[in-house]
């Protein structure tokens, strides 16, 4: 995954502070990144049968909190999605994460701990009921052992994110059982096909009427028609997480895969890791995202290696499960959300994904 460097902090915020309203989170001082017991695991006894649970949508007025799990940013960084949600009508308040550029913390936007706390701050602020994410880079995983999943299952928000972010909502699916947002994070720009789904997945929306989606970049790898409960994202993250408690569940659920500028040959080493660990053969189904330079040859000594598309297609089509490649989330200008742990049924010979829910349920007394 391709790291970006940030120049112009202190301007752009001068520029954008205005659209922000500085969160009331308290933050650890201690300076150490490493704390001698930032990677002690928690106990985590949540079991894996408790029922999914689904937050609210949003609606004019509520409150969406911008936080910096990762990498650092900078406004100028993040306008497009604070301008987003404000022309939603929505409230922003972002945390220290993001106001507070910390270089002493490289390319981490804060320590670990003050990562964590943040997060968790606006999990249990119940004024908050959307957490979006800055940006990806390199850090969630670093976070994942400081938090409680018990109180982020008793405060069921909408979270948002990707790329990096993908173990954080995945983790978080799993272990608290609440549904989670694979979608553009504040730092990507929200376009009209992004918005429209957008809207019906996590805003008001009394009378669901199930997604129908298709793309012209989708080509099947294996046809047939599946139902079941999405989850995936980062391919790096995905594999990241295998052999720790946070560990990707695919069994009967179709598995999102997405990555960006990586080479083709490790792009065979993770898809066959995940082969290796039994996670591929596990999965319902397979969507493959779109990738850039995807049939492009690439030097590889002596000769040339096999393109993107050959290395998917080989671990992939043996499988005969319905399965297809270029649907429009993850690394790409227009990307889908993507409700994780929500109902879709994938129709791979006729190229489509059905959304069945949105992922969100209104609350009544």
């Amino acid at each position: 995954m391709k790291r970006r460097d940030f120049i112009g902090i202190a301007a752009a915020s001068s520029v954008f502070a205005p659209l922000l309203l500085k969160g009331n989170v308290n933050s650890f001082q201690n300076d150490s990144l490493f704390k001698e017991d930032s990677f002690k695991l928690k106990d985590i006894q949540i079991p894996r049968d408790l029922e999914l649970i689904y937050p609210a949508p949003l609606k004019k007025a509520s409150v969406v909190a911008v936080t910096a799990p990762a990498s650092p940013t900078n406004m100028w960084e993040i306008h497009n999605g604070i301008y987003f949600f404000q022309k939603m009508g929505c409230k922003i308040v972002s945390g220290n994460s993001v106001n507070e550029r910390q270089y002493k913390y490289k390319y981490f936007s804060a320590s670990d701990d003050e990562r964590a706390n943040e997060f968790m701050g606006f999990i249990q602020d119940k004024s908050v009921e959307c957490i979006l994410c800055a940006r990806g880079g390199y850090g969630s995983m670093r976070i994942l052992p400081l938090l409680d999943f018990d109180i982020i299952r008793q405060n069921p928000k909408i979270i948002i994110g990707f790329s990096d972010i993908t173990i954080l909502i995945n983790s978080i699916l799993k272990k608290s059982r609440v549904v989670t947002f694979h979608s553009a994070i504040a730092s990507t720009y929200f376009q009209q096909q992004s918005i429209e789904i957008i809207k019906k997945l996590i805003f008001t929306n009394k009378k669901f009427v199930p997604i129908k989606i298709t793309f012209p970049t989708i080509q099947t790898l294996a046809g047939g028609v599946v139902e079941g409960r999405l989850v995936g994202g980062n391919l790096t993250m995905l594999i990241s997480s295998l052999g720790t408690p946070y560990e990707i569940d695919t069994k009967g659920k179709i598995l999102l895969i997405e990555e960006v500028q990586e080479e083709p040959y490790k792009i065979d080493k993770m898809l066959s890791h995940l082969w290796l660990a039994g996670k591929l053969q596990e999965a319902a189904g397979i969507i493959v995202g779109y990738m850039q330079n995807i049939d492009v040859k690439r030097n590889f000594f002596p000769d040339y290696s096999f393109t993107i598309r050959e290395v998917i297609e080989s671990r992939i089509k043996p499988l005969n499960i319905p399965a297809i490649i270029g649907l429009p989330f993850g690394h790409f200008d227009n990307q889908l959300m993507l409700p994780l742990g929500a109902k879709a049924e994938l129709n791979a010979s006729l190229k489509t994904l059905t959304l069945l829910e949105p992922g969100t349920k209104l609350i009544t007394n």
